[in-house]
């Protein structure tokens, strides 16, 4: 069944066009600067086709739904000859609260529930409901279905989730943390299982989805017992400008000096922070801090070495959690494709046995087991696939 995947923020939209039966990616593009003044890439990857762009007025996230349906449609380069071979529509939506534990088929109620739970994603969930009704009104005979950031996080026991807050914030407003990066976490779990002949059932598997954005989960026997960001994507590990983990009394103090507001401190948290801000705004871009360290700068040695170092607490931490570990998995950008910083993050690991096998680390993009024969927990490179993970998921609920 050909699925259409769809991401969609306040001004841009992501879309894959992918083949269940064999997992294959026929299309793919952004449509970006939505109510600006907007352009599309679209790249038929079929037929290596390559990428092209068309810049042009995209007024609503209806008119980029409509340009990729053309794209998708077009004579020349198009991968379909009409809409009626696309099975269904996978929408990825950020946050679900406590409302969804698992994908579901879109109807009004779930409409209705996603909208309710918009407050603990102001930025993201509007944009994805409305990328929801752009395709309901365009494709109205379509099944669509809602896939989750948040929902194979829903596992975890009010010990890992609750903060220790008076209840009443919980009761009332639901202040708990929910984690992100679901999708990937629970793709590599599953897939980083099958690759050694195992069922995630079977395992104690921490998976590290290392991007500008990252986050770390203890997947214990296939469910998810704790996982690293929280309320927000703000809390957990050092990211690319995210400050992760810190007293929450900073807020106020920095506030106090700098004359602003908690929301102008949450701005500086959120966008000025991680390794750029610890490198003293040099780059949140990784090959940039590398680059620069090498170079003798003190301050690009700082943000990768704190970023790698908590890293390494989280991993002890779930580590302790499950009680062992069977499996890691590095994954996402860095994860993938920066064999240094794993380097730097697995020097930490040797308590539990593990040595990094310096020569199948030297990889990118591709699954690769970087730990030594006789490491007593596996280290994996582990690819991730967020959008062949929803596409799965849409599969499984519309068959």
């Amino acid at each position: 069944m050909n699925i259409l995947v769809i991401n969609c923020g306040s001004s841009s939209l992501k879309f894959q066009v992918i083949d269940t039966d064999n997992g294959n990616v026929l299309a793919k593009g952004l449509c970006e600067r939505i109510g600006i003044d907007g352009a599309i890439t679209y790249e038929n990857v079929r037929d290596k086709g390559g990428k092209v762009k068309q810049e042009t007025q995209i007024e609503d996230h209806k008119k980029a739904i409509s340009l990729v349906l053309d794209a998708l449609t077009d004579p020349r380069g198009g991968v379909i000859r009409s809409l009626k071979e696309i099975g269904a529509v996978g929408h990825r939506i950020v946050h679900g609260g406590e409302k969804f534990t698992k994908s579901v088929v879109i109807t009004d109620e779930v409409i209705a529930a996603i909208r309710e739970v918009s407050d603990l994603a102001p930025l993201h969930n509007p944009a994805n409901l409305t990328g929801i009704q752009a395709c309901q009104a365009l494709m109205p005979d379509t099944p669509m279905v809602a896939v989750f950031d948040t929902a194979f996080h829903q596992t975890m026991p009010p010990k890992a989730y609750m903060y220790a807050i008076p209840l009443h914030y919980y009761e009332d407003y639901k202040i708990r943390r929910y984690g992100f990066h679901g999708t990937s976490h629970a793709f590599v779990s599953r897939e980083v299982a099958k690759y050694i002949g195992k069922d995630a059932s079977e395992l104690k598997t921490i998976v590290c989805h290392l991007g500008n954005g990252a986050s770390v989960s203890a997947v214990q026997y296939g469910k998810c017992v704790d996982t690293s960001m929280g309320l927000t994507p703000l809390e957990g590990l050092i990211m690319g400008t995210r400050s992760g983990d810190l007293d929450p009394a900073v807020v106020d103090y920095i506030a106090s000096k700098e004359n602003t507001d908690a929301a102008g401190v949450l701005q500086i948290l959120n966008k000025k922070s991680g390794v750029e801000g610890l490198s003293g705004g040099l780059s949140s871009d990784f090959r940039d801090l590398w680059k620069a360290r090498n170079n003798g700068d003190k301050k690009a040695e700082l943000a990768l070495d704190a970023w790698a170092y908590r890293v390494a607490k989280y991993i002890g931490a779930y580590t302790a959690a499950m009680n062992g570990v069977d499996v890691i998995a590095f994954t996402a950008g860095v994860g993938e494709n920066d064999s240094a910083s794993r380097a730097l993050v697995m020097q930490y690991l040797g308590y539990l046995g593990i040595t990094l096998d310096e020569e199948a680390n030297n990889v990118r993009g591709d699954i690769a087991e970087i730990s030594t024969k006789d490491s007593k927990v596996r280290v994996f490179v582990f690819p991730t696939n967020e959008e062949l993970a929803i596409a799965q998921e849409t599969y499984e609920l519309v068959k």
